[in-house]
């Protein structure tokens, strides 16, 4: 191979021996995954067509929101103490405000994660007395404890007598729009929906239902407050919550909006009372958005933003690779391969607690970062079940990031999701197909190797 010709090196052939010559020698690849995701990808290639000029527009919108900001060096330098009057931290906001196109944004490094965001979404703006309805079904694991499902005298909503309610999905995955108008009572404050699945067995919910949710509660009450859980579904459609009514949406920056280079921190965005009245939560009445300092994150949560349109596609059309393969091999899969994309995950339905296992250990076997380490359930903080993940990744948790992760449950579903790029996708499901297949825990159908 090191003597033959450019020419002969990448010719399609060429390549292709390349390819296959060091995913079996340098990772140990197990031949058939790779014919199997082959044959699986190119099925798959005309639904990236689509998600590629979703990426374009929003890749214009996001370089026109620093345009019109005049986001320049200056933004990227450091700020000391309290942070007052920091030229980055105001820029990063009035971009994300525009991006979203919202009256105001809190893009901030002290927001430790997703349910963090969220948390002070909520305590921000619920008080004694009010009532919270979840309109998606339950919240996401880890929410809970925040609302005080589970969980007692950690500060939970519950325990300052904010009242919860949840309406449950259809069960085509739709919100049930009547359910939630007569849910709603004299103390409704706020409504909530999660778009992602989350650690349940739905799709995720595209913008049209997002708009019709909101059209919904505001017949009911215009002064109820809406708002969405946008982890995982950022930059997947050209409109956003916040585009079709949603007063009050919250995320993170080590999904899908920092591009895999923001290094922690998370975002609210929504109308400026709002938002306030969160940032007083975030630190304190009186201060607010005043004072917090980036410790030097603002070119990297600049520069994620800027890259989050094409990484996020990258990582769902690897979501969509993942479900091909399985769908093909005989797997329930959710969302279905005709379902409209509205987050980056692919649920696979494993059925065995040894094969969520195998299947992140292979993913994780696929990683740049900690590839040797081979990981096993454990007892996540936040979590009810046992939690195995694989997170090789260069910012610890960030899900954009390749990664899998499944709680140690009946039916036994395993969660992909992320790829900065595409072709590391690609690998985390080839990897993931080829351990199942080296622990004989999955078969290729006779005739179709």
């Amino acid at each position: 191979m090191n003597n033959s010709s450019r020419e002969e090196r990448v010719s399609s052939e060429g390549m292709r021996r390349s390819i296959d010559h060091i995913l079996k020698t340098q990772f140990g690849m197990d031949p058939r995954a790779v014919d199997w995701t082959e044959k699986a990808e190119k099925k798959v290639k005309d639904r990236f067509k689509t998600l590629d000029r979703i990426r374009e527009y929003n890749q214009y919108k996001v370089v026109s929101a620093f345009q019109k900001n005049n986001i320049s060096d200056m933004h990227f330098n450091w700020n000391t103490g309290y942070g007052y009057d920091d030229p980055g931290r105001e820029g990063i906001e009035k971009v994300y405000s525009d991006v979203f196109h919202t009256e105001a944004a809190l893009v901030r490094t002290q927001i430790v994660n997703g349910t963090h965001a969220l948390a002070i979404t909520l305590q921000g703006i619920l008080r004694p007395g009010d009532e919270l309805i979840y309109c998606s079904g339950g919240p996401y694991d880890t929410l809970e404890d925040v609302i005080g499902i589970r969980g007692e005298g950690m500060g939970s909503l519950k325990d300052f007598g904010i009242q919860y309610d949840q309406v449950d999905l259809l069960p085509d995955g739709s919100i049930d729009l009547e359910g939630v108008k007569k849910a709603i009572k004299p103390n409704t404050k706020m409504c909530c929906i999660q778009r992602s699945t989350g650690y349940s067995w739905r799709k995720a919910i595209g913008i049209d239902q997002v708009r019709a949710f909101n059209e919904a509660v505001h017949s009911v009450r215009p002064d109820i407050i809406t708002m969405a859980d946008n982890c995982y579904g950022e930059f997947l459609d050209t409109l956003e919550p916040t585009d079709v009514g949603t007063d009050i949406m919250a995320g993170s920056l080590i999904k899908n909006p920092g591009g895999g280079l923001a290094l922690s921190g998370g975002y609210v965005v929504g109308r400026k009372e709002l938002v306030d009245r969160i940032s007083y939560r975030l630190t304190c009445p009186g201060i607010g958005g005043e004072c917090g300092l980036m410790f030097g994150q603002s070119r990297t949560i600049l520069q994620g933003l800027f890259e989050a349109p094409a990484v996020t596609v990258n990582a769902a059309k690897g979501a969509i690779l993942c479900g091909q393969v399985y769908h093909d091999l005989g797997y329930e899969i959710c969302p279905s391969l005709t379902d409209v994309r509205s987050d980056i995950i692919q649920s696979v339905k494993l059925g065995s607690p040894e094969a969520v296992v195998a299947f992140c250990q292979g993913v994780q076997a696929a990683a740049a970062v900690d590839s040797y380490v081979s990981p096993e359930p454990w007892d996540m903080p936040g979590y009810e079940d046992q939690v195995v993940m694989a997170a090789g990744a260069f910012v610890q948790g960030s899900s954009i990031e390749l990664s899998a992760d499944a709680p140690i449950r009946p039916p036994y579903i395993v969660y992909f999701q992320g790829g900065l790029t595409y072709e590391h996708s690609k690998l985390g499901v080839m990897m993931s197909l080829s351990r199942l297949l080296h622990d004989g825990l999955v078969q290729i159908p006779e005739g179709q190797n």
